[in-house]
């Protein structure tokens, strides 16, 4: 029996770069919505069903809901339990990151280390408390977990790349410049848009390679890499699998909450409504870390 509970719990500050990626997931996630009927495990149960041998499978959450932290966790121990699950790819570490050498038996603190966990976000790294269970569910089970994300050394220099630009069609990447504008709140200038919208495409590359080279490498018949990422990422028109071949077997599942954003607008193979809880006032979070901050330049 899964479990998607929203219990009440002390949660960690978002960091800078968590708090960007959840606010464009947001705004790309369309309008509030506050009646829409939960999916049941055991519809989720048959989706997972009909899926079987899809060597790609895209996980995509709200970073603030627990319950999609819940349901990620629970998808990873359905597929393991199953030996359907050939990898699990993270956003939330970077490209290079890896537990493949660990065993079973590895710590959390080992985990983390192997796959340079505190350098997939800001200080300290995405809240291990959202994301532990997931990644260590994996590593339980006796399956290697990838850290997919850009790596910090890289984000400075994909700000400049413009081949970005043009990878998506027109109305793609406005969708991807006003989700950094209403990401950061309006406290960006107009001219720093088009620099942090390619990061994310960048993202979305970097995971895309580390999905391909994981399907290539570690996949087998019958069995599932399962990539997490924030709703934007997996999107089908603007997100990962744009960055694939288009012959690249795949499945998309957004992830929305019943008393959050709705992901009627999304392009995904399959959208489901979880329990949620009250997000968080981002932009006033924002707002506080960057009052004593410089405004950015021009």
């Amino acid at each position: 029996m899964w479990t998607f509970i929203s219990a009440a719990q002390p949660r960690q500050r978002l960091n800078p770069v968590a708090l960007t990626a959840l606010a464009g997931a947001l705004l790309l996630g369309g309008c509030a919505h506050q009646s829409a009927q939960r999916t049941s495990d055991a519809e989720w149960q048959q989706t997972l069903g009909q899926w079987a041998g899809t060597p790609l499978i895209l996980l995509g959450e709200q970073h603030d809901q627990i319950a999609h932290h819940q349901w990620e966790a629970a998808t990873v121990r359905h597929l393991a339990a199953q030996d359907r699950l050939a990898a699990l790819v993270v956003e939330m570490a970077p490209a290079g990151g890896s537990t493949r050498s660990l065993p079973a038996s590895a710590s959390d603190e080992e985990v983390k280390a192997a796959l340079q966990w505190a350098q997939g976000g800001g200080p300290g790294g995405w809240p291990w408390q959202d994301y532990g269970p997931v990644v260590m569910a994996a590593v339980k089970a006796g399956v290697p977990v990838l850290g997919g994300n850009l790596p910090r050394t890289r984000m400075k220099q994909a700000m400049g790349e413009s081949r970005y630009d043009a990878h998506l069609p027109a109305a793609g990447w406005q969708l991807q410049l006003d989700a950094i504008k209403d990401g950061h709140c309006g406290l960006l200038p107009e001219s720093q848009l088009a620099p942090m919208a390619r990061i994310q495409l960048a993202r979305d590359e970097a995971m895309a390679r580390v999905t391909e080279t994981a399907v290539r490498e570690l996949g087998q018949p019958g069995k599932s890499v399962l990539l997490v990422a924030g709703r934007g990422h997996v999107r089908s028109d603007i997100g990962v699998p744009t960055w694939l071949p288009a012959d690249f077997k795949q499945k998309v599942a957004i992830a929305q909450s019943d008393k959050a954003q709705t992901a009627t607008a999304m392009k995904a193979d399959k959208q489901l409504t979880l329990e949620g809880n009250a997000s968080e006032d981002q932009c006033q979070q924002l707002r506080d870390q960057w009052k004593n901050r410089p405004a950015p330049k021009p």
